[in-house]
């Protein structure tokens, strides 16, 4: 059996731009949290977290630190906010930045944004269409084009989901450069680093879209060659 995923050259070729932006989106992220990092802030990412949520009216949502670098999060399902060990004591910019973005994505949770809303309806298809639709892409590749068609279906499910997660990323974000100032929890210094780290995070979120399409398109013209080759014979 050839697996499509690995045989093929025109596969890195596809998901080369990607991969760089990816890689250099990272780069970013680390970097500007470094610098983020050496800017005083007056509150702990916590506390801005807390205050956030407050004012929203989000006081049943718990705040927990979690371990890791940039693990920080917020779980709809327990509503609960998790934020790393840099974030959650550390008094910066970057800190209350990152936690000023997840508290973003607790009152989206609570507004029932509509964009999240879908995200969330499509986690477990998400997971089924990454490990399904790779099984039966390899599978077709072999067997038959209709298998791999169903295949490729599947898999576009992380398509969906990472188009739909742009908004989400994105909202969440611009929440946070409004809150942060209009709360005086960062003043016009300490947002000059907020939005490096966010902006430098929204491109991690491009770069992953990017590369599901990218993945995609690959295995589509895979298809079409298949469908070339079984018809020469």
């Amino acid at each position: 059996m050839i697996d499509p995923l690995h045989a093929n050259p025109m596969y890195f070729i596809f998901l080369a731009p990607a991969f760089l932006l990816g890689m250099w989106a990272q780069y970013r992220v680390k970097s500007q949290f470094a610098q983020g990092s050496k800017v005083p802030a007056k509150k702990s990412g916590a506390a801005a977290a807390r205050e956030i949520l407050d004012i929203a009216g989000l006081t049943n949502v718990k705040i927990e630190q979690v371990g890791g670098m940039l693990t920080d999060h917020y779980d709809p399902r327990t509503k609960v906010l998790r934020l790393s060990e840099g974030v959650y004591n550390a008094r910066t910019a970057a800190a209350v930045g990152i936690a000023g973005h997840e508290a973003g994505h607790a009152i989206q949770d609570a507004e029932r944004y509509g964009f999240l809303v879908v995200r969330n309806a499509v986690v477990p298809f998400a997971g089924i269409g990454s490990n399904l639709g790779i099984m039966l892409i390899v599978l077709g590749f072999a067997m038959s084009g209709t298998l791999m068609l169903v295949g490729i279906a599947l898999y576009s499910i992380i398509v969906f989901f990472q188009v739909v997660n742009l908004p989400v990323e994105f909202d969440a974000s611009n929440r946070a450069k409004q809150l942060l100032p209009e709360l005086r929890i960062a003043g016009p210094q300490e947002m000059t680093y907020v939005n490096k780290v966010l902006n430098a995070a929204a491109w991690t979120y491009v770069a992953a879209t990017l590369s599901s399409i990218g993945t995609v398109l690959y295995y589509i013209l895979q298809l079409s060659r298949a469908g070339r080759q079984r018809g020469a014979y």
